[in-house]
């Protein structure tokens, strides 16, 4: 194997690893969107019970 085809290997690679990890953060965050989400929602939910 050539250095030039070495060096095209090591690249793509290297591209998707950092896209897999970049997205592993993207949906983490987006867990934890939606989980302060719900709890707002449950305590609005409790506010509305409290008051009836």
């Amino acid at each position: 194997m050539t250095t030039v085809k070495k060096f095209a290997l090591f690249a793509v690679l290297g591209t998707l690893l950092g896209t897999t990890l970049a997205a592993c953060n993207t949906v983490e965050g987006a867990g934890q969107d939606v989980q302060a989400g719900g709890r707002a929602i449950e305590r609005g939910a409790d506010n509305v019970q409290k008051k009836m």
